[in-house]
């Protein structure tokens, strides 16, 4: 058994087109293969590609990320079973809780008595209300939202409702107050709604408004026991690092930190490395999504797991022999594809641990849920979800 396990989700970052992706009008979706093509190879990942990353495309290689003779750790693939490909969806699976039916989504708008409740609450206008690019639309609406005192109620192919708002003219705490009533809106049929999301931004004018770290997601609350409260009911230590807490609603988790951005995120891990406990910390790092994925901005992407990649050579070294590290993602958000939305993809699964001695394929596993099937076992927890690869890891 692994004293601690540490897991790492890189949002957004697929790895290939997922069975059903014609399902979601994403056939060709390749998040990690399209950056690679962006560079066209000139780029590198080092210490992902040492664990094996590689490897999983050793039919289809990403070029600069190339399968290597001896990888140190195991490497595979997850498929998505779960209806959406939102957060929400991707993260709940991993953690046992697979959702199989559809949430709301608004492609033509938000109804009208919905969005009249929002504003009467806050007593203010509400500006946009239908489907948006977030940069965009604080871009175009912005300095109506200040000169009005406005909300910008927008939305994206996801099932979540996001809020903007100037953090000068409604305050932050206001506007979590806010997103926390619209949440208790859209919680039942025929309006279920995964996400609210807060966005608050500052700014001038429209050429330099600019989201801040202060974003919050008010998620649905999980509709059974996940597998971070059975690790917690078990006697597990339990930590969130990012929007962990935000997505599961604060339960099973004993200790949270919030990032202000991927080195941040980091800067955590390091944090709760140095950390005597035995348990399970679990990672989200959302700017490849936020900030590149959406934007569709391969460069930035590249970077930014380049910038992950040196970072996780440290948390690398720092493992003891009895910690096991996971990296997976939620989902694909390729930024050389059509649109801005997420995409259905298959996600990368690694395991490394200072400990093992072999190295091989997990190959590609039927769910997400395999992941934290894998969580459980390690610490002897039953109820399992999907099937764990623990007895795999040698």
């Amino acid at each position: 058994m692994y004293k601690r396990v540490f897991g790492i989700v890189l949002d957004s970052i697929g790895i290939g087109t997922a069975p059903d992706a014609a399902k979601y009008d994403d056939e060709g979706a390749d998040t990690l293969g399209h950056i690679g093509e962006h560079f066209q190879g000139n780029w590198a990942l080092p210490n992902l590609q040492k664990i094996g990353l590689g490897n999983i495309r050793s039919d289809n290689p990403i070029l600069g990320v190339e399968p290597i003779d001896q990888p140190v750790g195991y490497y595979g693939k997850m498929t998505e079973i779960s209806a959406g490909k939102d957060s929400l969806d991707g993260h709940w699976e991993m953690m046992g809780l697979p959702m199989m039916h559809e949430l709301s989504t608004y492609p033509n708008g938000f109804p009208k008595a919905l969005i009249n409740k929002i504003s009467a609450f806050a007593s203010r206008p509400v500006i946009a209300k239908g489907p948006y690019s977030g940069t965009e639309v604080i871009k175009d609406y912005g300095e109506q939202a200040v000169k009005e005192g406005a909300l910008i109620i927008y939305t994206s192919a996801d099932p979540v409702l996001q809020i903007a708002a100037h953090e000068e003219v409604v305050p932050v705490e206001e506007l979590y107050k806010i997103c926390e009533y619209a949440r208790s809106l859209v919680n039942e049929a025929p309006d279920i709604i995964g996400r609210i999301i807060a966005r608050p931004f500052v700014g001038t004018q429209a050429d330099n408004f600019k989201r801040t770290a202060n974003r919050h997601d008010f998620a649905l609350a999980p509709t059974g026991a996940t597998d971070l409260v059975k690790l917690q009911a078990a006697g597990q230590k339990v930590i969130g690092i990012g929007k962990i807490n935000d997505i599961f609603s604060g339960q099973g988790i004993d200790e949270g930190y919030h990032n202000e951005s991927n080195m941040d995120g980091m800067d955590h891990v390091e944090h709760v490395l140095q950390q005597d406990f035995t348990g399970f910390a679990f990672t989200n790092l959302v700017d490849f999504d936020t900030l590149y994925g959406h934007r569709r901005d391969p460069e930035g992407m590249g970077k930014a797991l380049m910038d992950f990649d040196r970072r996780l050579g440290s948390v690398m070294k720092a493992l003891r022999p009895d910690d096991l590290l996971l990296i997976t993602a939620d989902h694909g958000n390729d930024p050389g594809f059509k649109g801005s939305d997420h995409t259905r993809e298959q996600v990368p699964v690694l395991a490394y641990s200072p400990s093992m001695q072999q190295h091989g394929s997990l190959g590609i596993r039927e769910s997400y849920s395999d992941f934290g099937a894998t969580v459980l076992d390690n610490f002897k927890v039953g109820n399992q979800v999907g099937t764990s690869f623990l007895t795999a890891l040698k």
